[in-house]
């Protein structure tokens, strides 16, 4: 039963993951067209690529290749599969199709599985069923805001406000499951000053030249699927150790300097999900030792 749990996970997750990669090449191309609309700097070259996507709405927008404008058939579009039978080519002009696409698909899986492995609740009720769907996905939803600001250093709105929708509920969940339902509502206020509060300050301190405002956005919506305000504190910290072993040896070896601009939203995501795994044992072993 359990590997069938697992199968059915992974082809779930590359399908979400493949619909995300997908997604957020649209999303960015709306980007590019609101911003030159609005008079605001961008790339023509880049929207010259991508503009072939915005024909239609993102739900029903045909994948095309972005060299060639080839309409993608059903074939070309086997989450994983295709990219290895096609060895990340187009199957119209050959030009490389690059790595985006099938990292996403794996990432989504890999996250649905460890998810699903490493769940501090116990899936026993209706209730924490749903919670464990709505951060599923959340999850998706996270990848995608992973790597467009990995690739273009922005958090898009729409991305961020749909994962603080699910933020809500799950406190709600949260909420109704727990003996304290008020105690329950505070700790995720509690999480939300230690992850949103904290970058807003730091924002407003630097005036956005420390971190963005949509990182002040990315840690209200982290801070509402975490809930519990220790869990908060364990993904600051993990997300500020994850980017120090990212930049300090980028920055000994001399390919960062310290204007270079290094995107904190996938930091902060990577501590966020680690800490839903991890917290409650780090927590209960950091409290064992003051006992």
């Amino acid at each position: 039963m359990e590997f069938v749990i697992y199968i059915t996970l992974v082809l779930i997750g590359v399908c979400l993951g493949s619909f995300g990669g997908a997604t957020v090449w649209r999303l960015r191309a709306r980007q590019l067209v609101a911003d030159k609309k609005n008079k605001e700097p961008f790339d023509h070259k880049e929207l010259h690529k991508l503009e072939k996507l915005t024909k239609g709405k993102v739900a029903a927008d045909r994948s095309r290749c972005l060299h060639c404008d080839y309409t993608l058939r059903w074939y070309d579009l086997i989450p994983v599969v295709s990219w290895l039978a096609l060895r990340g080519k187009c199957r119209h002009c050959h030009k490389k199709i690059g790595y985006f696409e099938p990292l996403i698909e794996v990432g989504v899986a890999a996250f649905f599985v460890a998810s699903y492995a490493f769940w501090p609740f116990q899936l026993d009720t209706s209730l924490e069923m749903i919670r464990f769907g709505l951060w599923l996905v959340a999850g998706v939803a996270l990848a995608m805001l992973f790597a467009y600001d990995t690739k273009w250093f922005l958090l898009p709105d729409k991305l961020t406000i749909f994962v603080v929708a699910i933020g809500i509920a799950t406190v709600a969940i949260a909420a109704t499951q727990s003996g304290n339902p008020l105690g329950t509502i505070f700790s995720a206020i509690g999480a939300v000053g230690v992850l949103s509060g904290l970058y807003l300050v730091l924002y407003l301190v630097s005036q956005g030249k420390w971190v963005g405002f949509g990182d002040v956005k990315l840690g209200l919506a982290l801070a509402l699927l975490l809930v519990d305000w220790q869990s908060a504190l364990v993904a600051l910290f993990l997300a500020n150790l994850i980017g120090c072993l990212i930049v300090i040896p980028f920055m000994a070896t001399g390919k960062l300097k310290r204007s270079s601009h290094v995107p904190f939203g996938p930091l902060m995501i990577a501590g966020a999900v680690i800490a839903q795994f991890v917290s409650p044992m780090i927590v209960s072993l950091y409290v064992g030792t003051l006992i």
